[in-house]
């Protein structure tokens, strides 16, 4: 590892747009995990890329019409801590469903609250239609993964009603 006592900078946000399209769901899938191995994060790859399955999935489901886009964001905001976030123009505010035995549909968020640490909606822009649908994946301790991301903070578990409504920073 080197010497501990100097503390790398985190990575750069990546993010990337994509068209309103059944494809663009595996391209944010691949673009994820891209991202995972540019930056070295090798834990929880396959729970961050099926949450920005269902989250890609809902973006273009009831994003806006065809033809639109949304845009798909990784961050690693703190130590421990890796942010993703999916951002499209529609206006709807998406919740946790139970649906019914023989529904199709309405698991997506299930599988997010089950598999993110946190989760929720916020990132509304001043004059700009749409919302930002993110989640947070606690990751194991730099010294561990080789990575350090700024001032030390233990994630806090799933986000209540209230934290799900706070914009995204």
């Amino acid at each position: 590892m080197g010497d501990t006592s100097r503390m790398a900078s985190p990575p750069s946000p990546r993010e990337k747009v994509f068209q309103l399209s059944g494809r663009s769901v595996h391209a944010a899938r691949e673009f994820v995990g891209e991202v995972l191995d540019d930056w070295g994060v090798t834990e929880r790859e396959e729970e961050v890329r099926l949450c920005v399955s269902e989250l890609a999935t809902n973006a273009v489901r009831h994003g806006m019409p065809s033809g639109d886009r949304f845009r798909v964001r990784l961050t690693l905001p703190r130590r421990g801590v890796l942010r993703m976030e999916v951002r499209d123009r529609g206006a709807g505010r998406p919740c946790v469903r139970r649906p019914g035995l023989h529904e199709e549909g309405g698991r997506g968020l299930l599988l997010v609250d089950a598999l993110a640490d946190a989760w929720g909606v916020g990132g509304r822009v001043p004059g700009e239609p749409g919302k930002t649908v993110w989640c947070e994946f606690e990751l194991k301790p730099a010294r561990e993964s080789g990575f350090e991301s700024g001032p030390a903070g233990h994630g806090t578990g799933r986000a209540g009603p209230a934290e799900r409504d706070r914009p995204s920073p």
